[in-house]
């Protein structure tokens, strides 16, 4: 699937293990594009929206080590529906770039895949909350969960979140997962190699990003 019918923008959706940096990178790619005179958009998953932003702090609140893995995979998918709604949707429709950090895959990959809720079970559910709004591309930030929870580690100011907590185990699966879920749609998917000092990877996906547009 690719974005809506109808819609005039791009929408390009960034993904990845924890410590992965694709936020650092995707907000100076922002930058880049604003510098560039480009109409783009950058917002996050799970929030981007008030609404979204509190259903994030239910989701990763270290504090809430009890949820239901159904409970996060629909609460993700709620988020998911009002960031769309409400922001992205008309954010393309009015001919914008939009720059997503997360998006249907994240949910894939960590609920489908190392929750072992079934990938096709998650994508049902999130399937009623996206319809047929897909990016166009995806840029998955490749990196071995040791070394991402290692950046973590030493990492100051980063959010602490509740899959931080998880054992390396979960990690490997989420990334296991991400595999299983770029092998069904190859083609939107450009690989990163995130395990790069932070400058490469930026100019990596740069290159990437300008050769698409």
């Amino acid at each position: 699937m690719q974005v809506t019918t109808g819609t005039k923008g791009r929408f390009i959706t960034v993904e990845g293990g924890e410590g992965a940096g694709k936020s650092t990178v995707i907000a100076k790619l922002y930058e880049e594009l604003q510098a560039r005179g480009v109409d783009v958009l950058l917002t996050r998953e799970p929030g981007g929206i008030d609404i979204a932003e509190k259903i994030r702090e239910i989701i990763l609140n270290p504090a809430h080590t009890q949820m239901d893995e159904r409970t996060e995979a629909l609460l993700y998918a709620a988020a998911r529906r009002q960031h769309l709604a409400e922001k992205v949707l008309p954010a393309l429709q009015a001919g914008k770039i939009v720059l997503c950090d997360r998006f249907i895959d994240s949910s894939l990959a960590y609920q489908g895949h190392a929750r072992g809720l079934g990938i096709e079970a998650v994508y049902e559910i999130n399937r009623f909350a996206v319809g047929d709004c897909m990016p166009e591309l995806t840029l998955f930030f490749d990196i071995r969960p040791e070394v991402g929870l290692a950046r973590i580690d030493k990492a100051r100011g980063r959010e602490v979140n509740r899959l931080d907590l998880e054992g390396i185990r979960f990690h490997q699966l989420v990334r296991e997962g991400y595999q299983l879920v770029m092998e069904k749609d190859p083609d939107r998917f450009v690989v990163i190699d995130a395990e790069q000092p932070m400058e490469q990877v930026y100019e990596s996906v740069l290159r990437v990003l300008l050769a698409r547009l």
